[in-house]
């Protein structure tokens, strides 16, 4: 790759581009709330907030100094990321606090990008990240999944237009934003029923000593107000 090649994928990648009109924003938001709120779409696409879920836990492990031994992705949209260090400490608590919080954070982090015009930057950067963590996992269905997931993004990112991949961006962002909310309630119902006893609120209560209540509540805060911001940087507002 000479020079101006590289300085050309250089502007390309850090370059803004133009935001799309309001009524695309506005079908993105719908598109993405119609695979998160009905049932039946849900347990299909939330599969992808499994990856964001599970990719937030390991990276979050990597940072903290603590050695990322792999990822699982399973069909009914559990996961289960494994890393080695101390069994407690901050590391082990901002680890565990990761799932929950990822996908509405990588939502606002994403609409903070689209708000700024960095299309092109918001899709590399999700495909860079889908890449990397296809390496850390260690079962067939994790696999097939993060490489389908980030074959779309690299297939946007390559060979659609601007005004395709502006739409696909935001529909990503929306979907983040609004499936970042529903696990927490998801998860409140199964422990109000006295299920998911070792859910991630219930490690963090035995890491720390605080009710579990405590972290749900976190995830709520977390969720609803990444969805509140993101929602009004998406919108322009």
């Amino acid at each position: 790759m000479d020079t101006s090649t590289a300085s050309s994928l250089w502007d390309e990648l850090t370059g803004t581009q133009p935001d799309p009109d309001l009524w695309v924003v506005i079908a993105t938001l719908a598109a993405a709330a119609a695979v998160v709120v009905p049932h039946s779409l849900w347990r299909i696409s939330r599969n992808a907030i499994t990856i964001a879920h599970e990719g937030g836990h390991g990276l979050v492990a990597l940072l903290t100094g603590r050695q990322l031994t792999g990822i699982r992705l399973h069909s009914d949209t559990s996961g289960l990321t494994v890393s080695r260090g101390k069994p407690h400490g901050i590391g082990m608590i901002l680890t565990a606090a990761a799932g929950y919080t990822a996908p509405p954070l990588l939502g606002l982090g994403g609409a903070a990008l689209l708000g700024g015009g960095r299309i092109t930057l918001l899709l590399w950067a999700a495909t860079a990240l889908l890449l990397v963590m296809l390496v850390m996992i260690r079962n067939a269905y994790g696999v097939l999944t993060v490489f389908l997931t980030g074959g779309a993004f690299l297939l946007v990112s390559w060979l659609a237009g601007p005004q395709v991949q502006a739409a696909f961006a935001y529909a990503v962002v929306w979907f983040l934003l609004l499936g970042g909310v529903r696990p927490a309630f998801e998860l409140q119902a199964k422990r109000s029923r006295g299920g998911a006893g070792d859910s991630d609120a219930d490690q963090l209560s035995r890491l720390t000593h605080l009710p579990a209540a405590v972290w749900l509540f976190l995830f709520h805060v977390v969720s609803l107000c990444s969805l509140i911001g993101g929602g009004r940087w998406l919108l322009g507002l």
